[in-house]
């Protein structure tokens, strides 16, 4: 039995998710189905974790087990033969068999994008977020540190959150800027169910000055989701690496 490990990028936006779904297009469900056409078996495809509709990943890493004899250097060529062009695997590699997409992670980066200019894109729409108004970076700049280190993280996840625990560790917070585009990238050990974009909301609000950076330990410390800031929209949020 083989352990393959593949690194996946795709545009979510017509997608319900990652999670495989009966009845709705989900990025799982699309990959399994190739995999499983071009190797005959029937394949349980293990994420680093879940996406919500909408959501991009660059580096999406998943692995699954086959006793298909396939070269590896040809798995990622003859999967995505099988799969819609929103869907890219990067690359496919044999790894341990104890490798484990979801348990092995050590950290994760995600993105979020802020078109911060007058009119806007056409062509990038639904890669991210158009927000006109006058952006304070500094300070948003400033506030993300807040955020980096050991905390309960509840004021930062939507109601139907499963997870037990709402402690994560982010490793890194930044705030960028390069003409419009206005990122934020966050990298943690784990993200709660919509952590990153209640998070990215809370430091649009510090930017156009409704919170003021030195707020966010108290609103952190509060635990009360009304204090943080709102979710912002899915298509302005990528995947962009996971590290093991």
């Amino acid at each position: 039995m083989r352990n393959i490990k593949l690194i996946i990028e795709y545009d979510g936006k017509q997608f319900n998710g990652w999670q495989k779904q009966p009845t709705k297009l989900n990025i799982q469900g699309e990959i399994e189905r190739a995999i499983g056409e071009i190797t005959g078996e029937e394949i349980d495809l293990i994420a680093s974790g879940r996406t919500d509709a909408g959501v991009h990943s660059l580096g999406q890493t998943a692995n699954f087990k086959t006793n298909s004899n396939i070269p590896i250097e040809k798995f990622a060529i003859a999967i995505n033969s099988k799969l819609k062009r929103s869907i890219v695997i990067k690359s496919a590699e044999e790894v341990d068999e104890r490798f484990h997409s979801r348990y092995s992670v050590k950290s994760k980066r995600y993105r979020y994008t802020i078109n911060n200019s007058e009119m806007g894109t056409a062509i990038f729409r639904d890669m991210e977020y158009h927000f006109p108004m006058k952006l304070d970076i500094e300070k948003m700049q400033e506030a993300a540190k807040y955020f980096e280190g050991e905390h309960d993280f509840k004021a930062f996840k939507a109601s139907g959150t499963s997870s037990k625990s709402s402690v994560r560790i982010i490793y890194k917070a930044e705030v960028t800027k390069e003409n419009d585009r206005v990122y934020i990238d966050l990298t943690g050990n784990g993200f709660l169910y919509n952590m990153v974009r209640i998070i990215s909301g809370t430091l649009l609000d510090v930017g156009i000055g409704k919170i003021k950076p030195e707020e966010i330990p108290e609103i952190i410390e509060s635990k009360q989701r009304t204090r943080a800031g709102k979710t912002l929209p899915a298509h302005g949020l990528c995947l962009m690496e996971v590290n093991y």
